[in-house]
């Protein structure tokens, strides 16, 4: 039988990116992890991403929760580093 960390490791994203994915979208961190895994290999997937993070990060702010904000700055530096913006051209 598979472990969610085995299902991690299948993929191309992190634990934390995928509790991030999961903390935006109110949902099981299973269900994030398909579909961050699905979206990581799309063209518009990276940004959606990128952008649920950032949401994460605001929402993070607002209630003040810094120990928080500061592990999600981090969790969408380590992002962009491994799927840097792309050209829309």
């Amino acid at each position: 039988m598979l472990t969610y960390e085995d299902c991690v490791g299948m993929t191309d994203l992190t634990q934390e990116e995928v509790e991030a994915i999961a903390e935006h979208e109110h949902c099981h961190e299973m269900i994030a992890l398909e579909m961050g895994n699905y979206l990581v290999h799309t063209d518009d997937g990276q940004p959606r991403i990128q952008r649920m993070i950032l949401d994460d990060i605001a929402a993070s702010e607002a209630r003040g929760d810094t120990a928080h904000t500061a592990k999600l700055k981090l969790v969408l530096q380590h992002f962009c580093e491994r799927y840097p913006a792309r050209d829309m051209d």
